[in-house]
């Protein structure tokens, strides 16, 4: 009887899933729809925005959340206001003190009897399967990861590994980001769950931005929420994770026992000291704005999409610029076409600036080398750059304007922002073809005099230079850094970095990644 070769089969078979963690498991998956605008305005944060709404003849207001403690803090509060529905989607899931958080007051919120839907990108729960897995135990939580695989799921490693088979869907991804409290309150930007996005890392954080919104705009996001929720490459963390049930529970005391060691902790300690009674939209400004995200499918497409079609195409085509455009992208790969566009803009007498990392600042020195290449044609055609300095010196800048990341060894940019005369967009796109045509974005487009003032502000902070690198062409053509050091004006004739960052620059150049970037 061939039963030995069967049993082999069974066990080498039974080794390859666990040493890949992720067999499928059976799980009913449910259509969700978000909180009716009804019973939306029945709870607190729903009668709060309504009573705003009512002072003001716009039917959307929004605020900047430039620095990474109030962003952060904005974010708790909506967990504990909320008294019926939380939606979360997110590209990356980290770890740390923040994230540890907000878990902890989710499941509290979900005993108290709020529905919570986090929405993950699949690569950014690489790891952390067997805990969301456990943090859905909760009948009131529900996980999803999109564009899943479902082995190689413990270690980025057999993540890759897994997907040699398959590259096009490693290569794609939910990169959305939102928050979205009783259908009421919401925030989109460019920042993901993880210390590094809330100045709650001791030694490298971003400066970033979100909006937090309230009006007609929220509904309009909970509408795009629900499509990635429903869509077919959304799938229930369980099917690829089994735990035991209830296994919230373990999981709550687990975070709680470590909520308690660390209370006195210096970033608790000032967050405490915030006001959490005070709703964020006291001192919103008021106008009128547009949710845009790509398809959910989009990621489902052989083959590169029509760049028109998407998120970035749609808002290039119907955005028009006459004056001024203003880019901030943590990662700016404006390729050949792009440049042509930019290049032609500053012709015709836009004002066209760009604020970006340094090859210094960038967690990514490959993009970095995509993008290089194209500063001398910019720079021959009047348009301006800036570039985020990792070591930042401004002092005296108002930290409620701020672009810099204060009490880390290190910062980068990780903003994604563009104003068209007197448009603003914000969300959570960069403007790269990765951004473009791999990946799904979400934003919103906002029409405020008030709201273009604030983030006009938020650019002169970035212009300072001591914050950031002005790249200019001296007499003779050639590049320049020119910045600020202990109060006084120096210039670079060579490109700041160390040796292995200008390698990596060099080698997505030498070796044409600009597409895949």
């Amino acid at each position: 009887m061939p039963s030995g070769h069967g049993e082999h089969r069974w066990w080498v078979g039974g080794m390859i899933c666990v040493l890949l963690t992720g067999c499928t498991q059976d799980v009913v998956r449910e259509d969700h729809r978000a909180l009716a605008q009804e019973q939306a305005q029945q709870t607190w944060l729903g009668g709060q925005v309504q009573q705003a709404l009512a002072e003001h003849a716009e039917p959307d207001g929004f605020g900047l959340l430039a620095n990474g403690q109030e962003a952060f803090a904005v974010r708790a509060g909506l967990i504990q206001q909320a008294q019926q529905e939380l939606d979360i989607q997110t590209y990356l899931l980290g770890e740390g003190q923040t994230t540890s958080l907000v878990l902890s007051r989710l499941l509290t919120a979900a005993e108290e009897g709020v529905r919570v839907r986090l929405l993950v990108d699949d690569m950014g729960a690489v790891g952390q399967g067997e805990r969301l897995a456990a943090l859905a135990s909760h009948p009131g939580i529900y996980v999803r990861v999109y564009n899943p695989v479902a082995i190689g799921r413990g270690h980025l490693f057999t993540r890759v590994l897994a997907s040699v088979t398959n590259p096009a869907q490693q290569q794609r991804r939910m990169h959305n980001k939102l928050w979205i409290a009783d259908n009421s309150v919401a925030i989109v930007g460019g920042r993901n769950l993880g210390d590094e996005y809330f100045d709650a890392n001791d030694s490298r954080n971003f400066a970033d931005l979100d909006l937090v919104a309230v009006g007609d705009i929220v509904p309009e996001l909970s509408q795009g929420f629900d499509l990635y929720w429903n869509h077919d490459l959304a799938q229930p963390i369980e099917r690829y994770h089994q735990v035991a049930t209830n296994a919230w529970q373990a999981l709550q005391d687990e975070l709680d026992e470590w909520l308690n060691d660390n209370a006195d902790s210096a970033y608790f300690s000032e967050l405490r000291q915030q006001s959490r009674d005070t709703p964020p939209w006291e001192t919103l400004h008021w106008g009128e704005a547009q949710a845009l995200w790509d398809a959910p499918g989009k990621l489902a497409q052989s083959g590169t999409p029509d760049w028109q079609a998407t998120l970035l195409g749609d808002l290039i085509a119907n955005t028009q610029v006459t004056k001024r455009l203003t880019l901030i992208s943590a990662y700016f790969v404006p390729t050949e076409d792009g440049v042509r566009r930019l290049t032609r803009l500053a012709d015709q007498g836009v004002e066209v600036e760009v604020i970006t990392n340094s090859l210094e600042s960038t967690d990514a020195a490959v993009v970095h080398g995509a993008y290089a290449p194209w500063r001398q044609t910019l720079l021959e055609h009047g348009v301006t750059l800036y570039e985020l300095r990792p070591e930042q010196e401004a002092d005296e800048v108002d930290a409620e304007k701020e672009m810099r990341v204060p009490g880390a060894s290190a910062s980068a940019l990780h903003i994604k922002a563009i104003s068209f005369d007197d448009q603003l967009f914000v969300g959570s796109f960069n403007v790269d073809p990765r951004s473009v045509l791999w990946n799904t974005e979400v934003g919103v487009l906002v029409n405020s005099d008030t709201l273009m003032e604030a983030f006009h502000e938020l650019v002169e902070v970035g212009r300072d230079p001591a914050i950031s690198y002005h790249v200019v062409l001296d007499n003779a053509g050639n590049i320049n850094w020119e910045f600020e050091h202990r109060g006084e004006s120096q210039v670079l004739s060579d490109e700041p970095g160390n040796i292995w960052r200008h390698f990596n620059a060099w080698l997505s150049h030498a070796f044409r990644l600009e597409r895949w970037l």
